[in-house]
């Protein structure tokens, strides 16, 4: 990576999906060992930007670098390889796997100790070594994130990108959920973290993006987000 640069710099990107522009002219960069938020309603392009990131779907103009690389072209394979984690909306552990296959599966790309990653991973999430040998889909909503959370941190990832973590759980949850994301930034971790939940990512973001139908509306330090008022009108209200 080069000096001074961002772990992750998108650059005036756009994506469409036919005639339907998603994610409209957005830039914005990660620094190492921040969580930056991206805020916004269902629709409003967070996923859909994640996974250009990713190179899952190609943008139609712009630029995405990671770690002062160039990606925008280059396999999903080759970025997740270079040291990218993506935890999809929902968790995306599978199901008919235990805890222990799942994890193992997010080193595909590690290249050092495996078992002693592993061991980081327990420690992390005491309950899923309790469980390692469980389905991963006889766990509850929360312990399902934990384990695809666990299973990205397998990879020692640069950046760790986690979209809707909170989805569908319950408000005690939903805490512990963002507890965790704290405690990755505080551990070192780079974290790219798009939600719904507009309060807590604003309270925990060092920096935050607010997208309105595939364009960057807001920018800012999370704190100054949070109390401008029409952030509060569109997203905290109620």
């Amino acid at each position: 990576m080069a000096l001074n640069s961002a772990i992750l710099a998108i650059d005036h990107l756009s994506v469409s999906y036919g005639r339907i522009s998603a994610v409209r002219d957005v830039s914005l960069e990660a620094w190492e060992g921040e969580i930056v938020g991206l805020v916004g309603a269902n629709g409003a392009g967070k996923s859909t930007l994640m996974k250009a990131v990713l190179g899952i779907q190609r943008g139609s103009s712009g630029c995405v670098r990671f770690l002062g690389e160039d990606v925008t072209r280059v396999s999903t394979e080759k970025i997740v390889a270079s040291g990218l984690a993506y935890v999809p909306e929902g968790g995306g552990a599978l199901p008919f796997m235990t805890i222990l296959e799942n994890l193992q599966l997010g080193a595909l790309h590690f290249r050092g100790d495996v078992n002693a990653r592993l061991e980081r991973v327990f420690e992390r999430f005491p309950v899923l070594e309790k469980r390692q040998r469980q389905l991963a889909g006889t766990l509850s909503g929360g312990e399902r994130q934990m384990a695809a959370i666990g299973r990205a941190l397998m990879a020692a990832p640069k950046l760790l990108m986690l979209d809707e973590p909170s989805l569908g759980l319950a408000p005690k949850v939903v805490a512990e959920v963002f507890d965790i994301v704290i405690e990755l930034r505080k551990a070192g971790y780079t974290i790219l973290l798009a939600e719904q939940n507009a309060k807590k990512t604003l309270q925990c973001a060092d920096r935050a993006y607010v997208l309105q139908t595939g364009s960057v509306a807001l920018e800012g330090p999370g704190t100054e987000l949070l109390s401008n008022p029409d952030v509060q009108r569109a997203y905290l209200s109620g």
